[in-house]
């Protein structure tokens, strides 16, 4: 008998969709339109983090220490730093390192600077530990907590670059959350009006059915095959769009301008599908679900 209504129920809610087709197809439209923005909008984001990531990992900071301190103690405030989770690399610099780096970015022949010095290191009292941050957030505290170990001398930090990325970081993130939840808002809006058109329609069958004791789960059933249906369709069109749009694009970018590949690197299309797509159905999905389940709670008074 439950198999028997079940089969009824998809066959009602697919002739649903017949008898609207018009309002079936604004709706399946509207949800193409909304999770292809959606699609490509997360395509960007992502890479636009990607993007982020890489650049905080240009933002360092650099541990200095007192004068005369012994190596024991640096390994240990090594030790300390690399037990923060906010870590995302911890290298030591050597002073002779130091010098080496810094003669290569400023002299022309960095072999005749050093020696010209004669072995003796104008930066022998700047070894370091040089470390990057996996989040920018909570660099102020970061900082305080580094100045206060023993042995720190200074903490050299970029505070202007490490701030602007984190206010941009933000500013995505929240934009982000505010874009997507209107698009899901009106997407569930559409679907809902052509659910209430789908009642309208069948407002008598519907009296009928309940005159001679079909459930409450027996009228709604279609309705909501119906809203699941049209979210089903709506979702996968876009996700296959998006798709085509994107790894259409990255290959014509790449291959006319490839010298974008030594600076930027775009997220591979597998890797950003294998999420977006199962996501995408999920969102389509639910929306028909929870389009058609408010609908037929607010018009069937059953």
């Amino acid at each position: 008998m439950r198999i028997s209504s079940g089969l009824y129920s998809i066959k009602q809610g697919l002739k649903n969709i017949r008898r609207n087709l018009l309002f079936s197809l604004a709706s399946v439209g509207t949800i193409v339109s909304c999770l292809f923005l959606l699609g490509i909008f997360y395509c960007v984001v992502v890479n636009f983090r990607t993007a982020m990531d890489d650049l905080t990992n240009t933002v360092t900071f650099s541990v200095f220490f007192d004068e005369g301190i012994s190596e024991d103690n640096i390994k240990l405030i090594g030790d300390q730093i690399r037990l923060k989770e906010e870590i995302n690399t911890c290298d030591f610099i050597s002073a002779d390192q130091a010098w080496k780096d810094f003669a290569k970015n400023n002299y022309e022949d960095p072999e005749e600077a050093m020696k010209a010095f004669a072995g003796d290191n104008p930066l022998k009292n700047s070894a370091s530990y040089k470390i990057t941050l996996k989040d920018l957030t909570n660099q102020d505290q970061f900082v305080k907590y580094l100045e206060s170990l023993n042995g720190v001398r200074k903490v050299n930090a970029s505070r202007k670059a490490a701030d602007g990325i984190a206010a941009l970081n933000s500013v995505v993130t929240y934009s982000s959350v505010s874009i997507i939840v209107i698009l899901l808002l009106v997407s569930i809006f559409l679907i809902s009006n052509t659910i209430t058109i789908g009642i309208t329609v069948r407002k008598e069958e519907i009296a009928i059915m309940k005159l001679i004791g079909a459930t409450n789960f027996f009228v709604r059933a279609p309705f909501i095959v119906e809203g699941i249906v049209i979210g089903l369709i709506g979702s996968i069109i876009p996700v296959i769009l998006v798709y085509l749009a994107y790894d259409n694009v990255i290959n014509y970018v790449i291959g006319r301008y490839n010298i974008i590949k030594d600076f930027f690197a775009f997220v591979p299309v597998k890797e950003l599908f294998t999420t977006l797509a199962p996501v995408s159905i999920i969102i389509g999905v639910g929306l028909g679900l929870i389009g058609s389940i408010l609908t037929t709670r607010k018009h069937l008074k059953i």
